[in-house]
């Protein structure tokens, strides 16, 4: 048996998912484009979605839901916590806003300006 078999699949969301957020970061901090830029917000942000989808998986877990498949006694340890998934579905129609914002503004910057370079919009008057 190999050794990625072994490995749980919440390990392997939750290291994709800081991974993400570590090229991310990098994105924004490091490019000076401003689409490499939304792009680098983008893949934070769902790197940000996927580490909270692994914080409330359960391996082997079920549907929040107490019937008799699932006893009330053990519903604690079985049972997959449906709060973190509600709020990554928030997050990602948030996210969704936010880059859709951040691109038209970007469309708006290139029209004023002919360029997408942020070291050449200094200047605060459009």
């Amino acid at each position: 048996m190999s050794i990625i078999a072994d490995i749980p699949v919440s390990l392997i969301v939750l290291c994709s998912g800081l991974g993400l957020i570590l090229i991310g970061l990098w994105g924004m901090l490091t490019q000076r484009n401003m689409i490499r830029m939304i792009v680098g917000f983008s893949l934070t942000d769902t790197g940000i979605h996927m580490v909270m989808v692994s914080i409330g998986y359960v391996t082997g877990g079920t549907a929040p839901i107490i019937n008799d498949a699932v006893p009330m006694a053990e519903a604690a340890s079985r049972i997959v916590d449906p709060v973190p998934s509600a709020l990554v579905l928030t997050a990602i129609v948030i996210g969704l806003g936010v880059t859709a914002v951040m691109l038209s503004f970007a469309v708006r910057i290139y029209k004023a300006r002919k360029t997408l370079m942020i070291d050449e919009c200094t200047e605060s008057k459009w």
